[in-house]
């Protein structure tokens, strides 16, 4: 009886999902743009600039990227993570004081906050930075899915970046987003807040390489390394069909030791991971080219007995018409003639008759 596919963490003895797509920045494999990225904020905030931009394609781990730096900063860094864009002026001001420990979610939820104007709000924030000097600390704002800011959003994010000493800022901001967020800022209207960023990094899938680290670091951090393990051809086709995004290959190898597991084997091989593919409804390259070279050679045995069809009915259409004709009759050889018999004519019975000449003129004229 095959094992249930929801189970496989028990089967490969796992101490949690290896592939979940939480994220948990003890999975985060620190690949070399990704600790580049960690390395240059942590930079970037310690310096306290204003302005900074993480950007990444779909699914390349910002948020786990976000959430490591937020355990890194030092006990004196206070942080607010804004995961909901669509928030307007006064809301992203509450949420920020509420991250901030500045007013309590009580006050949030009795409505008293709300009563608050934008301007009573940005006070409020811009006094409590000013009360971290005495302990040397500062504010830092991360903003995730920044692309869909408003324009009204962003300009009160400029403003509020404003808040600053002779010598440095109060307030860092972060601001991450997906590749299209470098044309939401390079617009016109965006200048101002464009020209405030000190530092742009970029998060890349992973190569080949590191496909088979990322691996190998979360079968570990799930503490099912000894259990189970992918081999060479599986690690090339995962990073074939995933393009090397961790988000994608969570998926597809979470779905692979599914079939392994019900398959009861410990070895993850290319041909599981194509089953996990089809499972995922994600297209492999693999099975693509399996699938044309199966097309072509089907065409192949077609065309090979259409051009026997053809051949045949070229060679053997004479042959028919040779049955469809009566032959005609073969002339016997003079060997198998049959004798005439001679019978000799009595002489008065012989007579002569005259045939008229070629040229056609009267015998005698």
């Amino acid at each position: 009886m095959p094992i249930q596919a929801a189970m496989y963490e028990e089967f490969y003895r796992f101490g949690q999902p290896p592939f979940t797509l939480a994220p948990d920045p003890r999975f985060l494999y620190r690949s070399e743009s990704h600790d580049e990225a960690i390395n240059r904020l942590q930079q970037s905030i310690r310096r306290k600039e204003g302005f900074i931009l993480l950007t990444g394609d779909i699914g390349t781990g910002k948020t786990t990227v976000c959430r490591t730096l937020l355990q890194q900063l030092d006990v004196n860094t206070f942080t607010s993570l804004i995961l909901n864009p669509f928030l307007s002026v006064e809301e992203l001001l509450r949420e920020i004081l509420l991250d901030f420990g500045v007013v309590s979610r009580e006050a949030v939820r009795s409505g008293r906050l709300s009563r608050a104007s934008k301007h009573e709000l940005i006070t409020t924030l811009q006094e409590f930075l000013m009360s971290l000097m005495a302990i040397r600390g500062s504010g830092v704002l991360i903003i995730d899915e920044a692309q869909h800011l408003s324009p009204e959003v962003l300009e009160q994010i400029r403003v509020i970046s404003n808040l600053e000493t002779n010598d440095s800022k109060l307030l860092q901001i972060v601001l991450v987003g997906q590749l299209n967020l470098l044309d939401v800022l390079a617009a016109a209207d965006m200048r101002q807040l464009d020209q405030r960023i000190s530092l742009r990094a970029v998060l890349k899938p992973l190569n080949r390489e590191e496909v088979e680290a990322y691996i190998a670091h979360r079968l570990w951090v799930a503490k099912g390394a000894d259990a189970v393990r992918f081999d060479s051809g599986a690690v090339a086709t995962v990073h074939a069909i995933t393009s090397g995004v961790p988000r994608v290959i969570n998926l597809l190898c979470d779905r692979s030791l599914m079939v392994g597991a019900e398959m009861k084997v410990n070895v993850i091989t290319s041909e599981i991971v194509e089953q996990g593919a089809i499972k995922l409804g994600v297209t492999s390259p693999a099975v693509a080219n399996k699938a044309r070279v199966a097309r072509a050679r089907g065409w192949g045995i077609v065309g090979t007995a259409a051009a026997l069809a053809l051949a045949a009915v070229l060679f053997f259409a004479p042959l028919y018409r040779l049955i469809d004709t009566v032959p005609p009759p073969r002339p016997r050889s003079p060997a198998t003639r049959l004798p005439v018999p001679f019978t000799p004519i009595p002489p008065e019975q012989i007579q002569f008759v005259l045939q008229p000449p070629v040229t056609g003129e009267p015998v005698g004229q």
